[in-house]
């Protein structure tokens, strides 16, 4: 049996669970700060690089946390979400967990091949294995869609961005 004061409290803390998500932009924001502060990225900057590698990350920092205050504090004055009126979603349905299982075992295989075969065919086995799960059964267009973008991400980030994706066994045909 529950008293008035817990009825209260979990009442409090239910219309005002907005803080919860404020209360992780703070920690994140200070996790930042504290960690540019720990690698001692706070050095000046060289000729090329003159306001140094440490800018970045601490306006990163500020910024999550004046959101994070702003976020408490229109709570804390009456302001919430708006629940999504568009939303078609029965509440009182299970979840299905065939469909996260499935999407679990993609994201799993996906960490797995990766260093095996290279992004390109583990983006492919990623993207056609999540649009399975989610109940789309054209094979063929999905392996076409998830190939085409899967070889875009990598050429874009490898290619243009300078990010070094593996490419595995691709890699002397691509790249």
């Amino acid at each position: 049996m529950t008293t008035g004061t817990e009825e209260t409290t979990r009442s409090w803390w239910s219309e005002h669970a907005e803080l919860g998500v404020a209360a992780l932009l703070g920690a994140v924001g200070v996790l930042v700060a504290v960690d540019t502060v720990a690698e001692g990225t706070l050095t000046a900057g060289s000729d090329s690089d003159p306001i140094g590698p440490g800018v970045v990350p601490l306006v990163l920092s500020a910024a999550l946390l004046v959101l994070a205050a702003l976020l408490t504090l229109d709570v804390l004055r009456g302001g919430h979400g708006e629940a999504e009126a568009g939303e078609d979603v029965d509440l009182d349905t299970p979840m299905d967990l065939r469909t996260v299982g499935m999407l679990a075992g993609v994201l799993i295989a996906t960490a797995a091949l990766i260093p095996v075969l290279g992004w390109p065919i583990a983006g492919t086995v990623l993207f056609a294995g999540a649009a399975y799960a989610l109940g789309s059964r054209r094979l063929e267009i999905d392996l076409a869609v998830a190939a085409t973008v899967s070889l875009v991400t990598w050429v874009v980030f490898d290619g243009l961005l300078g990010v070094d994706l593996p490419g595995g066994p691709l890699m002397g045909m691509l790249g």
